[in-house]
């Protein structure tokens, strides 16, 4: 699955990776969990890691790699599953400001 999307703010990130990691297992959004943890470069944000925790240890996982302006999906088994290539990102130098 190769989506685009529009999501110019950080909540629109990570709204749209929960919905998205929720999706493929067919977990409710309401209920996941969703943990998130910023990707660094020689000291400088370039990213966030996500990971969405469901029923039976069930941990799926999504990388945005904010200069590539794509989001990288993963099931449990570390099996990349899915890309969305990001049309409008916010900018991930903002994101320790947003820490």
């Amino acid at each position: 699955m190769r989506d685009v999307a529009a999501l110019p703010t950080l909540t629109d990130l990570c709204e749209y990776v929960l919905n998205a990691l929720c999706r493929h297992d067919n977990l409710d959004p309401e209920q996941t969990l969703l943990q998130q943890s910023i990707i660094t470069r020689h000291g400088t944000p370039c990213g966030l890691f996500f990971q969405a925790q469901g029923p039976r240890l069930l941990r799926n996982y999504a990388i945005w790699a904010g200069e590539e302006n794509r989001i990288l999906y993963y099931n449990c088994n570390g099996e990349r599953v899915a890309e969305t290539k990001l049309s409008e990102a916010p900018d991930p130098r903002a994101l320790a400001a947003a820490a």
